[in-house]
């Protein structure tokens, strides 16, 4: 196993190893080139990557920690409970716009909730091959669901233990397992401190070039078999290892022979050993694999290297160690990026992660840094312009590097960028040559930040859903614990959202002025980004200004958009850092998607506020009461536009009686706001004249079809006799109405009605008479209550039918509830849910035993 070099201390040993055994079940199990674990984090709301197999850490940074609200399919995973399959890179697309956006590579994915029985603790994640039917990856998902169920059991118990089921470090990159044998490749052995007995396999000796009969019983022993200078690097390993301090990454070493080797320790977990007695288990692995078709790849004139999927160095020739001017020995065993740092670039980043992610070959230009190379030597005569090739294969990425003159030769057979042939190809040189290579190559990964929030803002259309996605999008990104987002109204900023911060501690802020000196206010008022790196370096700045920590970085946004100042962002970090140029550009990017978002949103939220407005102007501020009868009505406009609908309901005095009226204009909007309207004062003028049910519907259907605005209409008209209980009712294509009986049952009424206003001048609406008995609710509705996309209208209205008869009887029963009670309850799904695709209008009655006394 490979720790992270930030890897976290303190970090239960048993949760490491629970969660580095099943990644590598899972890639075994579900046919995964790589994958990984994410855990829950301290931070509510936070999911961390724990482990991550196959592919390098700095790669895949930009992913190791996201928000369980984003549209990532981890986060779906783990907040709604289900496996999400993504057999392709357009499955994923489809769904995920997001996440294909920032690895825009032909895999497939798998990932599986972890959780126990109460709660969840992460998902499984397993990135594959794609494939084109999704049946093919059925079994692979039933085996990852399996292990995905049986980590959860084990984390389960971990918790009951008193264990700790969060991760908040970076993530653990362990080595995937091996695609073929192993053998002459890998040696192993144990160590048992408390006996300092060593137990090796038949392949250690063969690996340290040592003789098989040449004792290696000891821990001394086994250090004899290294050079002198490492063998005091190998005991003092081993002991922190057997005190639960593995080495984060691989020890350097030289067998007896001087040949180089990897050393990587590590202990399971058992909390009834002592600390320092833990059995160490270590395994030697030879990266000079293949010791035959190295010799003749040695001999070829260009450059080869190969790097294993954590991005170690396990082969070079002699012709790519002096083109990338390093030795080999400087290069085997080490990371791509330390023996070679000037490869630290985002562009470069990016074609490595589809090398790793995708079958196909990638070909790019790099760049050696012009003059000295690392030891101090001239520089190469051929040049310092590189064509890079990556020929990824099961477990070894391949590695081809040629001068850049020469990779404009057709014979070198590498593709050249930008569609040019082989002898329009420039020789790049110098800065341009840097500049060309490191962002000109078609680069995603400088453009994935400010791409994914563009997507995710396009969802986001009021202030608060704006801020929501800033959340979720820039704090895991950047590693922030603390945002706040202020809006200017009237020369003066006010607080939009904010997370982290101690309560009550930008109370003081609230409302400051343009003219004050603060960071939030100057960043706004000069047009620029501020960005410190400590708080001591911000209380420098801005004397006496209040501060909420002692320790951590700051940065202030300015949200402009088209010229017009809009508000500022806050970000804040738990410890100081620094802010690379990079990041400064990103984040200054990120702040304006952020400020055209929060102006149209305020656009939006004032031409809401209107149709709320319209909304309420048209529905009644009071209905219609009566001694014998009570009535409940509820609204609720669709999430979909400007929460304006045609949706109504009424209770109108009607001669002696009462009318009670629900209906429904076709569509959403203020269009179908200002057609209900209409009808709503035309079913209200006829019910005042106490004409009979199906004038009043003849007569709103002639209305609406001189109006011609267009749409339809249903509707539902009972004129209720509130002392006898008679009701006349007629319909025009509204869902027919439910009762519930004293005595808890229910049905649904089969009323005969006519078509829709609004169609057919010569309709007719016949009247239906029905008795209702004191105590019974009649329960009127638009189909915005029952009917959902992909399912039957009937199934909605039977489930409204049981949900009424389980509300209970009305407070005009020993022990019933108020009716607001009633609707409230039958209300209560719809309220919370965040995708209502229609409005919804519910009008409940009852009728008294006794009339009620003033």
């Amino acid at each position: 196993m490979t720790g992270s070099a930030e890897h976290r201390p303190g970090t239960s040993g048993r949760l490491d190893t629970l969660l580095t055994d099943v990644i590598r079940e899972a890639l075994s199990a579900a046919g995964g080139f790589a994958g990984g674990v994410y855990m829950r984090s301290s931070m509510p709301g936070l999911l961390r990557l724990a482990v991550l197999s196959g592919l390098p850490g700095r790669l895949f940074r930009p992913w190791s920690r996201l928000h369980v609200d984003r549209r990532f399919p981890v986060a779906d995973a783990y907040r709604l409970g289900v496996q999400v399959v993504l057999p392709d890179a357009a499955e994923t697309m489809s769904r995920y716009p997001q996440f294909a956006t920032g690895l825009p590579f032909q895999f497939g994915s798998l990932h599986a909730p972890v959780a126990g029985e109460r709660t969840t603790y992460g998902v499984l994640t397993v990135l594959r091959p794609a494939v084109s039917d999704a049946t093919d990856v059925l079994p692979d998902r039933d085996r990852l669901a399996q292990l995905a169920e049986n980590l959860g059991s084990a984390l389960e118990d971990l918790e009951a233990s008193g264990g700790t089921v969060a991760w908040d470090g970076e993530p653990l990159c362990v080595r995937p397992p091996a695609p073929g044998s192993t053998a002459g490749r890998i040696g192993r052995f144990t160590w048992n401190p408390a006996t300092d007995e060593v137990t090796t396999d038949h392949r250690l000796h063969a690996v340290l070039g040592v003789a098989p009969g040449q004792p290696t019983t000891t821990s001394a022993e086994l250090a004899g078999s290294v050079t002198a200078a490492d063998a005091h690097h190998v005991l003092t390993a081993l002991r922190e290892t057997a005190a639960g301090r593995p080495p984060p990454l691989p020890l350097h070493v030289r067998s007896v022979d001087g040949a180089p080797r990897l050393v990587e320790l590590w202990t399971p977990f058992d909390a009834s050993v002592p600390r320092g007695a833990h059995p160490v288990h270590g395994l030697v692995l030879d990266p000079d694999i293949g010791s035959v078709a190295d010799a003749g790849a040695d001999l070829l004139p260009e450059g080869v290297f190969c790097l294993d999927r954590l991005g170690l160095i396990v082969y070079s020739n002699p012709t790519a160690a002096h083109l990338l001017g390093r030795s080999i020995t400087e290069m085997l065993g080490r990371s791509l990026w330390e023996a070679l740092p000037w490869l630290d670039r985002p562009g470069y980043e990016d074609h490595l992660r589809k090398a790793l992610l995708s079958p196909d070959p990638v070909h790019f230009h790099v760049v050696r840094p012009l003059g000295q190379d690392d030891r101090g030597t001239a520089a190469p005569p051929v040049g310092d312009s590189l064509m890079l090739s990556v020929y990824p294969g099961p477990g070894l990425l391949t590695c081809k590097v040629v001068p850049t003159n020469r990779a404009a030769d057709t014979s070198a057979g590498a593709p050249l960028p930008y569609g040019r042939t082989p002898h329009e190809a420039p020789a790049a040189s110098g800065a341009h040559a840097a500049e060309g290579a490191a962002g000109g190559a078609g680069s995603m990964a400088p453009l994935y930040r400010p791409i994914v929030l563009a997507i995710a803002l396009t969802e986001a259309v009021t202030a608060h859903q704006v801020s929501a996605v800033v959340m979720q999008e820039l704090l895991p990104a950047f590693g922030g614990g603390r945002l706040a987002i202020y809006l200017l109204q009237e020369q003066h900023l006010y607080l939009a959202w904010e997370t982290g911060f101690p309560k009550g501690f930008l109370d003081p802020f609230e409302g400051v002025g343009l003219d004050v000196r603060l960071p939030g206010v100057e960043t706004l008022t000069k047009g620029q980004p501020l960005f410190f790196e400590s708080m001591d370096q911000l209380a420098a700045e801005y004397p006496g200004i209040p501060l909420d920590t002692t320790q951590g970085a700051r940065a202030f946004l300015p949200l402009i958009a088209s010229g017009r100042p809009v508000g500022s962002c806050i970000l804040g970090f738990d410890l100081p850092r620094r802010f690379s140029t990079e990041e400064r550009m990103v984040l200054s990017s990120l702040a304006g998607l952020i400020a055209h978002a929060m102006e149209k949103a305020h656009r939006y939220d004032n031409e809401a506020a209107l149709a709320r407005g319209l909304q309420q102007a048209l529905l009644p501020r009071r209905l219609s009461a009566h001694p014998r009868v009570e009535t409940a009505g509820r609204y609720l406009a669709g999430t979909q536009g400007m929460d304006v609908g045609g949706d109504w309901y009424d209770v109108v005095e009607s001669g002696d009686g009462l009318a009670l009226v629900i209906g429904d204009v076709q569509g959403h909007g203020v269009q179908a706001a200002a057609t209900m309207g209409q009808l709503r004062s035309a079913v209200r003028a006829f019910a005042l004249g106490d004409h009979p049910p199906d004038e009043v519907m003849s007569g709103t259907n002639h209305l609406l079809i001189d109006l011609d605005p267009g749409q339809f209409a249903s509707c539902c008209y009972i004129r209720l006799d509130p002392v006898t209980g008679l009701a006349r009712v007629a319909r025009a294509g509204h869902p027919p109405p439910i009762i519930r009986y004293p005595d808890g049952r229910t049905h649904v009424l089969d009323i005969p009605g006519g078509v829709v206003l609004g169609v057919d001048p010569n309709a007719d609406y016949p009247v239906t008479d029905l008795e209702m008995e004191p105590g019974a609710i009649l329960a009127l509705y638009t189909d915005g209550l029952v009917e959902r996309p992909g399912a039957d209208i009937d199934d909605g209205i039977t489930a409204l039918r049981v949900a009424l008869a389980a509300a209970g009887a009305p407070a005009t029963h020993p022990g019933g509830r108020s009716l607001a009670g009633i609707a409230d309850r039958l209300t209560a799904r719809a309220r919370h849910d965040a995708d209502r695709p229609d409005d919804i209008a519910l009008l409940l009655t009852t009728r008294r035993q006794t009339p009620r006394t003033p």
